[in-house]
């Protein structure tokens, strides 16, 4: 029983997890309005200073191999304000799987009007995925659908993004992973090759000021990966003096979040996130944790036109 198990758990995860061949995830967090960057590539340059993030995620704790996810990204503008750069490195872990990648963008800003500018973005990398079956342990040790060896595969990657803001409010639509690239493992066997499909992603935000000291953020993420179903995000955040913030998220038919940060002298930012989860997982974890660390490097004269500040 044991030994059947093993086999099922592992393709349990990796469907689960985001990370699996067959259905290919992205990595996501809960706090996806605090690095809208790792989203779409179009915001890269849109506030009026260069930023670094680091995200830590580990989700379901309290099962074995469960999803791990690091992120590193810095972005920001050019000196003429027309364009931005930026990139990101990546690692997701989930049991004896392995994806690591990173993404370079670009992007061009245009005035609209005095309040109001559109970008437009261009995202390219690579990415690696491994399997190490030495980890594994099948009923069937003649099965050729995993080796004691570690498998690993290598692709490129490509998306585009638009993004439209202004200091109070911002839309955004992007599609990372628009090359399909197929991946395959094993060369004997039944091999559970595929491909990585296309995602679509549409967010946006508004802040409202309650009062001089405190604002209000509704924001939303909305996700589509074919075939799988529209999935959801939707977050409030009620900001004190634009440095210490609380947030409610809820993710559909997934989990709800509960995140508090701080601003540190305009520009250490710590910000931390508990989920709770809403599936039959909740049976079997502990809920997940996430932490974010961001460090603006340089601030220019302010612009006047710059996205909402997220901190």
């Amino acid at each position: 029983m044991k030994l059947y198990m093993k086999k099922y758990i592992l393709i349990l995860v990796l469907i689960l997890s985001g990370s699996a061949v067959f259905a290919q995830q992205l990595p996501h967090f809960s706090q996806y309005y605090l690095n809208d960057f790792l989203i779409n590539p179009a915001v890269a340059g849109a506030r009026d200073y260069f930023e670094g993030k680091s995200s830590h995620r580990y989700q379901w704790e309290g099962i074995t191999d469960a999803p791990r996810t690091y992120t590193l990204s810095v972005n920001g503008p050019m000196k003429n304000e027309k364009m931005g750069l930026g990139g990101y490195l990546f690692t997701d872990m989930v049991g004896p799987t392995r994806r690591t990648g990173f993404n370079l963008a670009y992007s061009y800003h245009v005035r609209l009007n005095e309040t109001l500018k559109l970008s437009f973005g261009l995202s390219a990398g690579l990415l690696q995925f491994m399997i190490d079956g030495s980890k594994v342990t099948l009923r069937d040790e003649g099965d050729v659908i995993l080796t004691n060896g570690v498998q690993k595969v290598l692709v490129p990657d490509a998306g585009f993004g638009t993004y439209l803001y202004h200091e109070k409010y911002y839309v955004g639509f992007s599609a990372p992973q628009l090359l399909n690239s197929r991946v395959k493992f094993f060369n004997e066997g039944d091999n559970p090759n595929g491909t990585l499909p296309a995602h679509f992603f549409l967010t946006g935000g508004y802040k409202f000021d309650i009062t001089d000291d405190f604002m209000l953020e509704p924001s939303f993420f909305v996700k589509y990966i074919s075939p799988a179903p529209v999935m959801y995000d939707g977050s409030l955040r009620i900001m004190y003096k634009q440095k210490v913030w609380l947030a409610g998220t809820y993710r559909h038919r997934d989990a709800v979040a509960v995140s508090v940060g701080y601003l540190i002298y305009d520009y250490f930012t710590v910000a931390y996130a508990y989920d709770f989860t809403t599936t039959n997982l909740k049976n079997y974890n502990n809920g997940s944790h996430e932490l974010m660390i961001g460090i603006r490097f340089h601030k220019n004269e302010p612009k006047t036109t710059s996205a909402p500040s997220i901190n």
